[in-house]
């Protein structure tokens, strides 16, 4: 059993003392240790060495007092699973050489036995654990199949990301065949990582925000819905929507555990528009950890309370920024841990 059960409580909606609190990327860019091996090992060696994977997944959790550790990974090793060669490229981000541009290419695309071709995230699974020795809970993760297909079809990171969305408007059959190949490969990647350990699964949708309601109905949540289905079964699911806060109904519906929220809606319409039927998870301001520690330390009590303690977890609204003071990111669990009602 995991000693530390305070993340899976409150996915459970149960009454806690205090909520959990974690960060996205918290393992990662803005820790020396982490800077270490990045200078020596590239990106995508990283992901694929299940010994630095899991090295970095539990430097945080020596450094502070989370509540659960998330499997250092990217998004991208799926798309990669698939035959799309992405490479992680300097001062750019995600590559790829051949963007999918054409019906001909999606056809091309594999649906492969992820077994094959993601042991090494399986093994740095049970690798993590082992260190772990059930403290706390590990989450696994993927991108939604919208954000994933927005970097096959752009080909790199964009600010609109309008070559994919015209992709969907011009070629909805072949956009709508990727999308389901991405879902179908997720889905065998997730309920793997799920028989391997982990305790809960985040679908991250980075670029749902660039869709309309409508056209995030047909492009992005129905195919996260997908996902939900399969695993809500077997294991807790949290859904995350960069800039998504128009879907949140639809995602209460769903049997999602939690819902994320950005910092572009307040805890009292988070809580409207999911009815309080959900717990919350989100949603300080990334940037706002420049803050002195003493002022986040205010600002994250003020969250608390107004989210409320129970059915909520508390996080950023998107990943830490890498230029931030590890005493702020410190000065931010720390002022969780501290919480009193």
């Amino acid at each position: 059993m995991i000693k530390n059960d305070l993340y899976l409580k409150a996915l459970r909606g149960e009454t806690v003392e205090r909520p959990p609190v974690w960060m996205m990327r918290q393992a990662g860019r803005y820790l020396p240790e982490f800077i270490a091996l990045r200078d020596k090992y590239d990106f995508f060696t990283r992901c694929q060495t299940p010994e630095l994977a899991s090295e970095i997944t539990v430097q945080p959790i020596k450094r502070f007092p989370l509540d659960a550790a998330i499997l250092f990974s990217d998004i991208l090793v799926v798309p990669q699973a698939m035959g799309i060669d992405f490479k992680m490229k300097e001062s750019v981000g995600p590559w790829l050489d051949e963007p999918i541009r054409t019906a001909e290419q999606v056809d091309n695309v594999i649906v492969p036995d992820v077994n094959d071709t993601l042991g090494y995230v399986f093994d740095a699974i049970e690798m993590t654990l082992e260190k772990l020795d059930n403290e706390i809970p590990l989450i696994g993760f993927a991108g939604s199949p919208w954000t994933i297909f927005c970097y096959c079809i752009e080909g790199r990171g964009s600010k609109d990301f309008n070559i994919a969305k015209s992709f969907c408007f011009l070629q909805p059959e072949a956009a709508h065949k990727l999308l389901q190949k991405i879902t179908d490969t997720t889905i065998a990647y997730l309920k793997r990582k799920v028989e391997k350990g982990v305790s809960a699964v985040q679908v991250f949708d980075s670029w749902g925000g660039m869709l309309s309601p409508a056209d995030y109905q047909e492009f992005s949540w129905q195919y996260i819905n997908q996902i939900v289905e399969a695993l809500a079964p077997l294991t807790h699911v949290v859904v995350f929507g960069k800039g998504c806060w128009f879907a949140l109904d639809e995602m209460t519906k769903s049997k999602a555990s939690a819902v994320g929220v950005d910092w572009t809606i307040t805890p009292e319409l988070a809580r409207q528009f999911t009815n309080n039927a959900v717990t919350l998870q989100g949603n300080f301001d990334p940037s706002r950890l420049h803050s002195k520690p003493e002022t986040i330390r205010k600002m994250v009590h003020e969250m608390i309370n107004r989210f409320g303690k129970d059915k909520y977890i508390v996080n950023l609204g998107h990943g830490i920024l890498p230029n931030i003071p590890i005493e702020n990111a410190e000065a931010f669990i720390k002022a969780v841990v501290e919480w009193k009602p």
